[in-house]
């Protein structure tokens, strides 16, 4: 179980619509994730699936159940919040037993309920500790285990990992990741963190100012975004984008005309017209240094050496900014003109008003590859 549905579902404060109609299919065993930058609506659109914010039009149905005017206790899911929000007098088990006490369930299936969970999470030797004794990641798995005693059919997490520092959210994103895979159980995740939506998500929604922008799995997002909205929020560093005019176009592809003067076929579908204002968008990863079908000239200003790899951020000919992701042993430095080239076939192509035209990308062998 934990099917869910809502269907043209809106919230509004007086005057101000957060969330525009919304129509989204969330299938049972799913990992998704809410993701958008601050103010875009997620947390809002979580709290009404979770009843603990009123829609304002619209039905959500979990498990084929409309579940509008039923208690938050009563939908059969369970939230674990940005807070621990753990009691400092009880120890791991009690706080894990807490909603299992609350529903009068027996001893002997509390026993039992808690002790599978504790396992599950790393804490069987931790059962008897208080939440003080803990570490970050240990209380943020304590609230965990606290939701899965319940059996929900939909887990709904809002943002648990953004009090934990770089190094044990990145475990901790590791620790959810095979917490779904056992469980098997609906998860709905939001975050702010596009890595945290690429890392674990099976699909993702990106939410922009209460609309979603685009539903899908990480590589469809990654490879063919809908827009340039989702293109320069998914992916880190984020994408280049660099002005460019219509030239013409055929069963081939797109020919464009970059502001620095370069020609290029692209590979996409979608017919355009000659002077028809374009941007050209390419991931910083994309960019190599020296020979490719396509190179720019770009003059660095700032080089991130990060080891393995070095991040590159200048200006084009044009003082167009650019960002390239390179070897870290490859040499280049702040004020010395150089010419990055790419592979036109990775490149994207937006419109005026920027919407995508599709790149002819084969997904399934992405994932084969």
């Amino acid at each position: 179980m934990g099917h869910l549905k809502l269907q043209a579902v809106t919230k509004t404060f007086g005057n101000v619509e957060v969330i525009r109609a919304t129509d989204l299919t969330i299938e049972e065993g799913e990992f998704v994730v809410f993701v958008g930058p601050s103010g875009c609506g997620k947390s809002t659109m979580l709290r009404m699936i979770a009843g603990l914010e009123e829609i304002s039009s619209g039905t959500i149905a979990i498990d084929g159940r409309v579940v509008n005017d039923i208690a938050p206790v009563e939908r059969g899911i369970a939230m674990v919040f940005q807070s621990y929000a753990l009691y400092p007098h009880m120890t791991v088990f009690e706080n894990i037993a807490f909603p299992l006490r609350v529903a009068k369930l027996a001893k002997g299936e509390v026993d039992q309920r808690v002790r599978r969970a504790a396992e599950l999470l790393k804490l069987s030797d931790r059962l008897e500790y208080k939440p003080g004794e803990l570490s970050g990641g240990q209380r943020q798995r304590v609230a965990i285990g606290r939701a899965i005693v319940r059996e929900p059919s939909v887990f709904l997490f809002d943002e648990p990992l953004s009090n934990l520092d770089a190094a044990l959210r990145s475990e901790m994103r590791v620790e959810l990741s095979r917490l779904h895979a056992s469980l098997g159980n609906t998860m709905i995740y939001v975050t702010h963190d596009q890595i945290e939506a690429m890392t674990m998500a099976t699909k993702i929604v990106v939410l922009r100012a209460g609309r979603v922008e685009q539903v899908g799995s990480p590589l469809e997002l990654f490879h063919k975004p809908a827009n340039r909205f989702v293109a320069g929020f998914i992916g880190n560093p984020t994408m280049n984008f660099i002005a460019a005019e219509g030239i013409s176009s055929s069963a081939e592809g797109a020919t464009v005309r970059l502001s620095t003067g370069l020609e290029l076929k692209l590979p996409v579908n979608g017919s355009i017209e000659s002077g028809e204002a374009l941007e050209l968008g390419i991931r910083p990863d994309d960019l190599v240094l020296g020979g490719a079908d396509a190179q720019i000239e770009m003059t660095p200003e700032v080089v991130e050496r990060l080891g393995n790899q070095s991040v590159v951020h200048g200006i084009t000919k044009t003082d167009q900014p650019l960002c390239a992701v390179i070897g870290g042993d490859r040499p280049i430095s702040p004020g010395r003109p150089t010419r990055l080239g790419f592979d036109v076939a990775k490149a994207h192509l937006f419109r005026n008003d920027g919407t995508a035209l599709e790149r002819r990308v084969d997904l399934q062998s992405l994932v084969a590859d």
